[in-house]
Parts: C-alpha cells; sequence; structure tokens
C-alpha cells in the first residue's frame, strides 16, 4: 500500500489519483455534508509558503492538498518518493463539475472580472445542466467584508470555486470557511478563465509531454517570471535531502 501523503518542503500532498481524490470528495465531504478545504498546489505555491508562515499555516488547514503542477511530480521523483500521479487544478474542478451535475448539486463562484466570470456561468449552465449554479461573485470586494461569504452562507452550495489567485483564495478560505454550515471550498485560480472562453487550456499533445506550463506562458507572456520559480523549487528539493 503506498504512503497516503509525501512531504515536499513541509507540505504533505496527497499520494492518490485524480479519480481517486474525487471519489474521496463525493463520498467523505459531499455526501456526508461536511465542509472541505483543497489546495491545488504547484511550485509557486509551495515556494510562497516557504517565505510566508502565514500562509504556511494558512496550507496547515487544508484538507487536501493535491499535486497541481509537473514540478511538484519531479520533486516527489528527486526525494525517492514518487507521488502516483499529477492532478490538475483545472482537470480536478471540471471532474467535481461533472459529479456535481450527476448528483444535482450546487456551486458558488468567487472571483475574477465580472464579465469574464458571467461568460463562464453561462458555459456552465449549457454544460452542466443539472448542476444548480447557487451564486457567483466578482473578485473585486475587501477580504475583510463578510457580504461574500454571509451570501455562500445563505444559499448553502456544495461546491464553492474561488478564483482569488495565491495567496489569497487560499488565505480567504481559510479566514471564512468556519463561517459557513457546509461546502467543500476548492482555490481554482485561472481555471474560471479558461471556462469562461477567455483563455484556452494547452492541447492533449502539450499536456502529455508536460508542457503545458510552457503553452501557458505562450498566451500569457507577463508570466515569465513567475516560471523562473520552478527551478529554484527544484534546487531547494534537492537541498532538502542533503
Amino acid at each position: 500500500m503506498k504512503n497516503q501523503f509525501v512531504q515536499i518542503l513541509d507540505i504533505p500532498f496527497i499520494n492518490k489519483t485524480k479519480n481517486d481524490v474525487v471519489n474521496d470528495i463525493l463520498h467523505q465531504y459531499l455526501k456526508e455534508g461536511k465542509k472541505g478545504f483543497i489546495v491545488t498546489a504547484n511550485p509557486e505555491i509551495v515556494m510562497h509558503a516557504q517565505k510566508d508562515r502565514d500562509y504556511f499555516y494558512t496550507l496547515s488547514k487544508a484538507d487536501l492538498i493535491v499535486p497541481d503542477g509537473i514540478g511538484v511530480i519531479i520533486a516527489s521523483n528527486l526525494k525517492k518518493k514518487p507521488l502516483q500521479e499529477r492532478v490538475p487544478g483545472f482537470e480536478l474542478m471540471e471532474d467535481l463539475l461533472t459529479m456535481g451535475n450527476l448528483h444535482q448539486l450546487s456551486v458558488y463562484i468567487v472571483g475574477t472580472k465580472n464579465e469574464i466570470l458571467e461568460k463562464a456561468v453561462k458555459n456552465i449552465r449549457l454544460k452542466y445542466p443539472d448542476l444548480n449554479v447557487a451564486g457567483y461573485h466578482h473578485g473585486y470586494f475587501d477580504d475583510k467584508d463578510d457580504t461574500v461569504i454571509e451570501e455562500i452562507q445563505a444559499v448553502k452550495p456544495d461546491l464553492v470555486l474561488v478564483a482569488l489567485g495565491c495567496p489569497r483564495q487560499e488565505n480567504w478560505i481559510k479566514n471564512n470557511i468556519s463561517k459557513v454550515d457546509k461546502g467543500v471550498f476548492i482555490g481554482v485560480g485561472g481555471s474560471i478563465d479558461i471556462l469562461a472562453g477567455h483563455l484556452k487550456r494547452a492541447p492533449v499533445f502539450w499536456q502529455k509531454i508536460h508542457l503545458e506550463w510552457f503553452y501557458r506562458l505562450l498566451q500569457q507572456p507577463s508570466r515569465w517570471k513567475r516560471m523562473l520559480v520552478i527551478p529554484r523549487f527544484l534546487l531547494r528539493v534537492l537541498k532538502s535531502r542533503a
């Protein structure tokens, strides 16, 4: 039996396949009406946690941290504790929406610009007709304002997709999940932009050769500085083995 978690720079990544993670969320949280906090972590998130102890504490409160990013998989191999597979955040979100549609669940979406959010909601309603979009709110609000979380508490969605970017989305979830009775909260970063058609996901070929990150860089050249975190992350993992 494989170890359930693999520690990478003190971050415990769940060592399960994407299908197993989705099934766990369904049976251990959604069907039980339990709250859950899920982080899809890439090297950027891990490295941010190394320099920001408050953010590290936020991640310690997550119920599941999944390996989103080929750099995390490479790091697990360097540690000779290989993770079973990468769990791309976009695919995990899509699978949760599919499952929500199948079980007639509800979803609330927080984040991004209003026009992008409205396009995403329209596309979700077309693709997942039996999924109830219980509400949504753009990301331009004061995090100390309880208006959004109060609305979430009022409509009691099963899933809450939070697209506020790292580290804001994880910190917001940690600070607010105690204020609601139910809901699985997951930080989804730029995935709502893809659902809206504002950004395109890499073609399958690029995904298979693990160059999805490079395809995204071609779409958003301004991200190049953020990409430099990957070699620094792998170097730090190597040093941690010494």
